[in-house]
């Protein structure tokens, strides 16, 4: 029985081990302290912050529906899958808010460029999935 659930979760690891990388650096970069990003000269960019955190979630939904195409048939399962990334977003803002070690702040303007990174990669799949089920796209 404990073989089983080993070789369960083992096998969940293995197809799954690019959202999980995905996530993992997400989480890294989301708790490192903001003075770590000050010295990239990134600053003079208006709203980077928001574009990196579209940018991020873009990447996690669509490694996401890369690595489960072949079981997201229908809408429904599309929207589940869904909820793993909105749900991180979610914790990490959180852990930013209550976590004053970091010097980090959480933001709703964050969580919705994280939900916008996600709806984008819905409709992005949503609109090539028809190709990929013909054959068109591998």
């Amino acid at each position: 029985m404990r073989i089983t659930i080993f070789a369960r979760n083992c096998k969940m690891l293995r197809k799954n081990k690019f959202s999980i990388a995905v996530a993992l650096i997400i989480l890294v970069l989301s708790l490192t302290s903001s003075q770590t990003f000050s010295n990239t000269g990134f600053d003079d960019i208006p709203y980077i912050d928001k574009i990196a955190h579209f940018g991020f979630y873009f990447l996690f939904m669509s490694v996401i529906i890369f690595e489960h195409r072949d079981n997201l048939v229908n809408t429904r399962r599309l929207l589940l899958a869904s909820l793993v990334p909105f749900s991180f977003g979610s914790m990490i803002e959180l852990l930013q808010s209550g976590i004053d070690i970091i010097n980090r702040s959480g933001e709703i303007l964050d969580l919705v460029a994280n939900i916008a990174g996600v709806v984008t990669a819905l409709f992005l799949w949503l609109f090539i999935r028809p190709y990929h089920y013909r054959g068109l796209v591998k």
